[in-house]
């Protein structure tokens, strides 16, 4: 089995994949975090288990990505975008349920359009030897990059956002 090393979190901050655009040169920190997600039993029952910093990750392991936003001003902040790629050698899963919620769109071309799943695109196919254009369904494993826009971040206020992927 091929190891991946966590160079992943560092690859996401040498490259801006946290990105944020506040209004008027507002402040916004934010910080990243990757978590591995193991399934153990706990009385018998399969729990779900977040471990920080994982040393190094195997094909098939869910990762957890959150990002933390906090407003660092004395402003409210509105409309504030906050964009992660979906790392190389991952698949997109699916948005951490247990965290706050904001406008959730998602990009099938590097993050150069966004908009709000479920995503859809053209294919051509053949039918009856003609081709023909479809609109189709975008699957979430396509999705390469996932953007949420903040409504309103009150001065000092904090929220995470996130999502988990898959290693390949």
């Amino acid at each position: 089995m091929k190891r991946h090393m966590p160079t992943l979190l560092i690859t996401l901050l040498l490259c801006g994949a946290v990105g944020a655009a506040a209004q008027g040169g507002e402040a916004i920190s934010l910080k990243l975090s990757m978590l591995l997600v193991k399934t153990v039993k706990v009385a018998g029952k399969p729990t779900e288990q977040l471990l920080p910093n994982p040393g190094s990750v195997n094909p098939g392991d869910v990762i957890s990505q959150v990002v933390s936003v906090q407003n660092v001003t004395a402003k409210v902040v509105r409309d504030l975008p906050v964009q992660l790629p979906v790392p190389r050698n991952t698949v997109y899963l699916a948005p951490e349920k247990s965290l706050n919620s904001a406008r959730t769109l998602y990009s099938i071309d590097g993050g150069k359009t966004f908009a709000a799943a479920p995503l859809k695109k053209t294919i051509t196919v053949t039918e009856n030897g003609k081709s023909v254009q479809k609109e189709v369904e975008v699957l979430p494993s396509e999705y390469n990059a996932v953007r949420w826009i903040v409504a309103e971040l009150s001065p000092g206020a904090q929220l995470k956002l996130g999502y988990r992927v898959q290693v390949r």
